[in-house]
């Protein structure tokens, strides 16, 4: 992926916003367990950060995915997992989808604004019973009259306390599994829905909610593109998702190894800084060098996501793996810290805890190791 000079500015100008805007205030945040999204969010629509790649019909930049992918890798910089996450809800899972096969009316009404920051969206996919096996959803919405209603629930929703609009995937009829799911836009202040708030292990400066729908009345005008073809665009959504975690993950990562590496050098035991033990410095080393590995292969499927190309395979790899690295670079550092490491406000702990969602959101470990596994063709036939 070549990097232009509209790149690099670009890149500054996410760099300046964060050291501004958002990285004072991480710690008033994660212990508020939320942070102001729609304050937060119209900064970000006013310097044009959260439609780069869309549409400049609808207030976006109309730039290519790496600009994108840009954004996201700078957002890694901020010193939490809660806030960048809640970000890439908006700009790369509730929205790509309404921007690729939404009507003008239903993009002028929900992503214009969403892209302005004068909404907040989130995306309802995962449901109590199972989040990776989207398939089994069983959430619905069944016709009536002009209306969707819509029952069920869904959970682990990022953005649900705040969002005015959530990207819902529900069951649209009782056809095959993989045929009958649509996308709908779903107002969030719709009478029927419920919202409770979860507290979590990591991610705190993101609020995540459970949601619950009785009955909830949507016009069918807000479906986005064709009924029963949900399933497939949320696929596609996944992609641009996984790629934006994978871009995410790399600042940070070596942010963690740049913090450890100092801490090591100032750290003394037994007379001499930690960093010069061999086992620290070239574990430090080969973690690098994973990273490294990493950024490589995200920014191959990006080149190619670019060029039109099905990215499935490279965008699962690189989720798989910013996941287990997140877990094996926080962990490492972890460890090198010693009892600094293990107490709340430290980085490294901070990213032990945030990172470990990485694996289980966005599609588990095991869910990417068996897509991979179908495209390589080594699943046995009558699982393929």
């Amino acid at each position: 992926m070549q990097f232009t000079a509209e790149h690099r500015a670009l890149g500054e100008t996410v760099k300046r916003f964060c050291e501004q805007e958002i990285n004072p205030f991480i710690k008033e945040w994660e212990e508020a367990e939320i942070f102001p999204a729609h304050e937060l969010f119209k900064k970000m629509g006013n310097l044009g950060l959260l439609g780069v790649k869309y549409d400049t019909a609808y207030g976006g930049m109309g730039l290519d995915f790496s600009y994108s992918m840009v954004v996201a890798e700078e957002l890694g910089a901020i010193p939490c997992g809660g806030v960048p996450m809640a970000i890439g809800v908006q700009t790369d899972m509730c929205t790509p989808a309404l921007h690729r096969f939404g009507s003008d009316e239903l993009k002028r009404e929900y992503l214009a604004p969403a892209i302005a920051g004068d909404m907040v969206g989130c995306i309802g996919v995962s449901e109590a019973g199972g989040g990776s096996d989207v398939a089994a959803l069983k959430t619905t919405a069944r016709t009536e009259g002009g209306d969707y209603v819509i029952n069920g629930s869904k959970m682990w929703i990022t953005n649900a306390m705040q969002a005015d609009w959530c990207c819902l995937l529900a069951n649209t009829s009782e056809g095959k599994v993989h045929e009958n799911k649509s996308l709908i836009i779903v107002p969030m202040d719709a009478k029927g829905i419920e919202k409770q708030k979860i507290k979590k292990i990591g991610m705190n400066s993101s609020d995540t909610a459970q949601l619950f729908f009785d009955n909830v009345r949507v016009p069918k005008r807000n479906l986005i593109g064709i009924e029963g073809t949900g399933f497939m665009m949320q696929m596609l959504q996944f992609q641009e998702e996984r790629l934006y975690g994978a871009s995410n993950s790399l600042k940070m990562l070596d942010n963690l190894i740049d913090l450890t590496i100092e801490y090591c050098r100032e750290r003394h035991t037994f007379g001499k800084p930690l960093l010069d033990n061999q086992v620290i410095h070239f574990r430090l080393a080969e973690l690098r060098t994973e990273v490294e590995a990493l950024r490589s292969l995200t920014y191959r499927a990006v080149e190619e996501y670019i060029g039109g190309k099905d990215v499935t395979r490279l965008a699962s790899m690189a989720k798989l793996k910013c996941g287990r690295l997140i877990r094996e670079v926080a962990d490492s550092c972890l460890q090198y810290w010693g009892g600094m490491g293990f107490t709340y406000d430290n980085p490294i702990s901070q990213a032990y805890r945030d990172g470990r969602l990485v694996s289980i959101g966005g599609g588990a470990d095991e869910i990417m190791l068996g897509i991979i596994a179908k495209l390589e063709g080594t699943l046995p036939k009558k699982v393929r």
